[in-house]
């Protein structure tokens, strides 16, 4: 067993502030999608690019971030991704145009690729196996409380400022955190291996081609070259992964069960919550009324909840297996989903949903990431933490392509004939034209639709219990590699 850093916490901090970056930016522009419909004169599609192009270029480097930071130091990797985020928020913050709010989010989403396999590669190289559990939690945890704390400020900033303040926050956290890690975090390094140039370039045209078909399949307006691209490039980058001496993936993780059980049990249950998250956001602007900040206030129930059972299962996980864990957080998660699919008045019945989904998250969260990295040995943290996160963006990308779809189909399918075109494409719409009748035939298909993604929820959320159950073994494996010593 390794023995952990002397200043372990104090990184953790450092980690936590990280990651908290990335994901006040997503909670905050869910919130701001009614603002920038209006500002910027977005369309539902231009919407969907902003989500899609972070997604797009974080899944497609990814690996390859993950793999530089093994090669030239998890810190340095960190620090670059976090200089990168912040700097593309500014420029985001500045956009007078959808399309450079698109290519804002595409540099933000190569940073977040920097910093978000970091952030678990490092927690693991500097906690021993005994206190790793509690740093999982804490980092889920982190995760949990910027759901709340991202619209809550960014709330307060869409209610008193112009749309582009929310990326604001995102500059002061990068900065505060770049600093830190100087100051506290030591720099580590997997183990010394040569570039793999040819899988650098096959993983990003492999992953960006995959993810892009999957954005565009919905849409009717797929490119039969994508699909040959994704194909080709991931084909080849797998055959090249077994042949070359100095491979950028470890291909021999999917072969262990903890990992690849515990990958895909969470990128099903990715893909079913995915699309219905950033519609609830819509939900409580569009069809309760509520302004962005108290739309923010609204989701605390699930964070709360979250939380206290983030803590509850870092304990449980001393007496309970990981596997348990993770399979009775999943079927309460699908639960929560079942209560929303019957959502008819309002508030009440969603906030009954948060609760549930929050304990069902908190408990299958620390011990799902526990089996995944656990199962990764020292060396490849990075590129292991990259991979987790690989699989998850990709489920990310089909459930806001295709859940996303099925959620516009169902409302338009749900809106009368009468309703005006543009109406039954947008609920955005359908509130803001000032006709009484349309906005409450509008609020009632997305109601119809937001039902139908919860039973998509709840189904993804139940095999996503039975993958964990059949897959994820018994007992929890044994660490595989000494961990690298800290170098500077």
């Amino acid at each position: 067993m390794c023995m952990s850093h002397p200043r372990r916490w104090w990184i953790l901090g450092v980690l936590c502030l990280s990651l908290l970056t990335l994901v006040v930016d997503n909670t905050v522009l869910n919130l701001a999608i009614p603002s920038l419909m209006r500002d910027l004169g977005a369309s539902p599609s231009d919407v969907q690019w902003m989500i899609d192009a972070y997604i797009l270029v974080f899944a497609g480097l990814l690996l390859t971030a993950g793999s530089l930071s093994d090669r030239y130091g998890r810190r340095r990797v960190l620090v670059v991704g976090l200089a990168l985020f912040g700097g593309a928020s500014v420029a985001a913050m500045l956009a007078s145009e959808p399309w450079q709010l698109i290519a804002a989010r595409a540099l933000m989403g190569a940073g977040g690729s920097c910093v978000m396999p970091s952030t678990l590669s490092i927690l693991i190289t500097v906690f021993d196996e005994g206190e790793r559990r509690k740093a999982f939690a804490a980092w889920s945890a982190v995760a949990m409380v910027g759901v709340i704390a991202g619209p809550t400020l960014g709330g307060f900033l869409l209610r008193n400022y112009y749309w582009g303040s929310v990326f604001l926050l995102n500059v002061p956290i990068a900065i505060l955190a770049i600093i830190a890690a100087f100051a506290l975090m030591p720099e580590t390094h997997g183990e010394s291996r040569g570039i793999d140039p040819v899988g650098v370039v096959l993983s990003i045209a492999g992953m960006c081609g995959l993810v892009g078909t999957v954005i565009a399949a919905p849409t009717g307006h797929l490119n039969p070259l994508l699909v040959v691209l994704a194909v080709v490039a991931l084909l080849a980058f797998v055959l090249w992964e077994r042949r070359t001496a100095h491979p950028m993936l470890p291909l021999r993780l999917f072969r262990d069960r903890s990992f690849s059980g515990a990958s895909f049990s969470v990128v099903l249950f990715s893909f079913g919550a995915g699309a219905l998250m950033l519609a609830l956001t819509q939900y409580l602007q569009f069809v309760l009324g509520y302004d962005p900040m108290k739309a923010g206030l609204a989701l605390l129930p699930y964070v709360v909840a979250a939380l206290v059972f983030n803590v509850l299962g870092a304990g449980l996980g001393k007496k309970v297996s990981n596997r348990t864990l993770i399979v009775s957080g999943l079927l309460v998660m699908a639960v929560g989903f079942g209560v929303l699919a019957t959502l008819t008045d309002g508030y009440g019945t969603l906030v009954t949903s948060l609760l549930v989904m929050g304990v069902g998250g908190g408990l299958a969260g620390p011990a799902a990431y526990a089996t995944l990295m656990g199962a990764v040995p020292p060396e490849h943290a990075g590129v292991g933490s990259a991979l987790n996160d690989t699989v998850q963006q990709v489920g990310m990308a089909l459930s806001v392509a295709v859940l996303g779809s099925v959620l516009a189909g169902v409302y338009t399918a749900s809106m009368p004939d009468s309703a005006p075109p543009a109406a039954r494409e947008s609920i955005g719409v359908a509130v803001s034209l000032g006709d009484q009748a349309v906005a409450a035939a509008g609020r009632a298909a997305f109601e119809s639709a937001m039902s139908v993604g919860s039973l998509v929820g709840a189904v993804c959320s139940v095999v996503a219990a039975l993958v964990a159950l059949v897959v994820l073994p018994r007992r929890a494996p044994v660490a595989q590699a000494p961990e690298p010593q800290p170098v500077g």
